[in-house]
């Protein structure tokens, strides 16, 4: 049996593929592949948003791809590949990319759910919004 895999884990500055992420954790054992695309909305807590910044600490890639192993090593997982981006993200656009490859589809969604939960609960990036009325807040992510 083959062990299970983080195909792919970054932070980065450039727009993220949701289809690459898929075909990253495509194995032929794999029946689900369960994949998640996190977007920038255009309100928050009913304030129109109209864009927002993401920063990162130095570490937030090594802490991505540990939680990342952490899912993986799941012996119901095949593969996992998670992305979150950096920079300045426009309305629409993907700011953190997952995808799961499991044999059945309830594992999946489960580790799925899981992974994204335990980067936005741990991964160091904060968040710059900028509001309609002119104000702006910064967030920490998780």
């Amino acid at each position: 049996m083959t062990a299970p895999e983080l195909a792919l884990g970054t932070v980065t500055d450039q727009p993220l593929d949701l289809a690459a992420h898929e075909a990253a954790v495509d194995d032929p054992r794999a029946g689900a592949v369960v994949s998640f695309q996190g977007v920038v909305r255009d309100h928050d807590h009913g304030r129109a948003v109209t864009g927002l910044e993401y920063e990162g600490h130095p570490t937030a890639e090594r802490i991505l791809r540990e939680v990342a192993a952490e899912i993986a090593a799941d012996p119901e997982v095949y593969a996992v590949a998670v992305s979150h981006r950096i920079g300045p993200l426009a309305i629409g656009e993907a700011a953190l990319v997952a995808a799961v490859s499991t044999a059945h589809r309830a594992a999946a969604f489960a580790a799925c759910a899981r992974l994204v939960d335990e980067v936005k609960a741990r991964l160091p990036i904060w968040k710059h919004q900028t509001f309609a009325d002119g104000s702006e807040e910064w967030v920490n992510c998780p």
